[in-house]
């Protein structure tokens, strides 16, 4: 992602298109700790960082990261811990409208009678 052959706009597209899907294959499943979403945030601004490289500053000249609201204001895009919370929003609704059509009562254990436990 540090190429100086590739556009920005490129590297963008690499990360939603490939790297992105990958590391959020089954997130809708999944239980988040503060710590996995800090390390998850993390590697987004990673990522970020390398695509959009340092900055030279206005007033002393040297060049320094891009802190984490800068790269965000860059990238234009929710950040990863939110796109897994919509996601798991998402699949809630739709394993609850899918049990809606079905005449199942909750989420998975279906419509049992009383002498089903």
């Amino acid at each position: 992602m540090s190429s100086r052959l590739l556009s920005k706009y490129l590297k963008i597209k690499i990360y939603r298109t490939l790297i992105l899907p990958v590391v959020l294959y089954g997130c809708e499943t999944w239980s988040l700790i503060l710590r996995e979403e800090r390390k998850l945030s993390v590697f987004e601004n990673m990522v970020l960082r390398r695509i959009f490289g340092p900055r030279r500053d206005e007033v002393t000249g040297e060049w320094r990261r891009l802190h984490k609201k800068k790269l965000n204001d860059l990238y234009c895009s929710p950040n990863i811990v939110r796109v897994i919370k919509s996601r798991r929003m998402r699949w809630a609704w739709h394993v609850e409208r899918m049990g809606e059509e079905r005449g199942c009562i909750g989420y998975w254990w279906g419509n049992r009678r009383e002498g089903d436990h």
